[in-house]
């Protein structure tokens, strides 16, 4: 149970939700399969096999939306659409219109659905009701938003914004390079994206690259933004922090998996001590991002 990619939300102090209601209120809407004319289907699944909604550890808790979609490629759709036009156009001796043309397709997309082949999807989140930080293992906004939506249908009722800083991302982090460090904890590794600023958004990338060298400095003294910076927090976390605040390619590094040891006696054990380990430091990391970036916005 270790995440890979992160979009951190900020939930209030006095958060009002209660474990036992929220997991009632999942329950309530558990992913369902696709009908027979649905291409898409969300709900909650049980993150962990005791058959739960929500995985609780203290005031750690877990969650996991399900999203099922029907495999119906559309190039598939579009020949065999094409196929009958070609049929009907002989038959009724003139060439099928637009209107007729949708009307296949869609003939066409009622026929197959039934008989389509699913994939499911899992998008995890967990919740810090101690600490007040809700994170979803997303690497993008759509995908973060989606599971975001789903909360709130399930009357999630409590605000939850993104987490905002004083700084940006982009301007710390330019500043870290031309710094040659960055403060307190972390570390500056060596994966970089710069891109201009102007209409052409020209884009320079560094991959395991040393990123104390002058021909950097001149990038962010010409204007490009920081746009991905590598970073280690504590030697224990390295990740790629984005300007929107993202975090991705989240690695928990060997010094903190040798912490899970010989210990656990059997699966369900090893999944506890690495969730309780992963959201512990993972709970200190965000404060100190936080830090790091001006502290947290007083409207936020």
């Amino acid at each position: 149970m270790w995440f890979k990619n992160l979009v951190v939300y900020r939930l209030p102090a006095d958060f009002p939700v209660k474990a036992d209601d929220l997991e009632r209120k999942l329950a309530h809407q558990a992913l369902q399969p696709c009908g027979g004319l649905q291409m898409e289907s969300r709900g909650w699944i049980c993150p962990h096999e005791d058959g739960l909604f929500l995985f609780q550890q203290q005031r750690q808790w877990l969650l996991a939306l399900g999203v099922e979609q029907k495999l119906l490629p559309a190039s598939v759709v579009r020949q065999e659409a094409q196929t009958r036009a070609e049929d009907l156009a002989r038959r009724q001796g003139r060439a099928v219109g637009r209107k007729q043309m949708r009307e296949l397709k869609d003939q066409v997309t009622d026929e197959l659905l039934p008989r389509a082949l699913s994939r499911r999807r899992t998008t995890h989140g967990w919740i810090d009701a101690a600490k007040g930080w809700l994170a979803v293992d997303a690497a993008a906004d759509a995908k973060a938003e989606q599971f975001m939506e789903a909360l709130r249908r399930a009357d999630f009722d409590a605000p939850a914004p993104r987490l905002d800083t004083q700084r940006t991302p982009a301007s710390a982090m330019a500043e870290w390079l031309v710094r040659g460090e960055a403060p307190g904890a972390f570390g500056i590794d060596q994966d970089l994206e710069l891109r201009s600023a102007d209409a052409s958004k020209a884009t320079v990338r560094y991959a395991r690259h040393n990123l104390e060298g002058k021909e950097i400095r001149d990038h962010i003294a010409a204007g490009k933004t920081v746009v991905r910076l590598g970073l280690t927090w504590n030697d224990k976390i390295s990740f790629v922090l984005t300007e929107h605040l993202h975090l991705k390619r989240v690695t928990f590094l060997d010094i903190l998996r040798q912490d899970v040891g010989p210990e656990a006696e059997d699966k369900d054990e090893q999944f506890e001590i690495e969730f309780a380990l992963m959201t512990g430091e993972l709970a200190l990391l965000f404060a100190d991002l936080a830090k790091a970036l001006g502290g947290e916005k007083a409207d936020a």
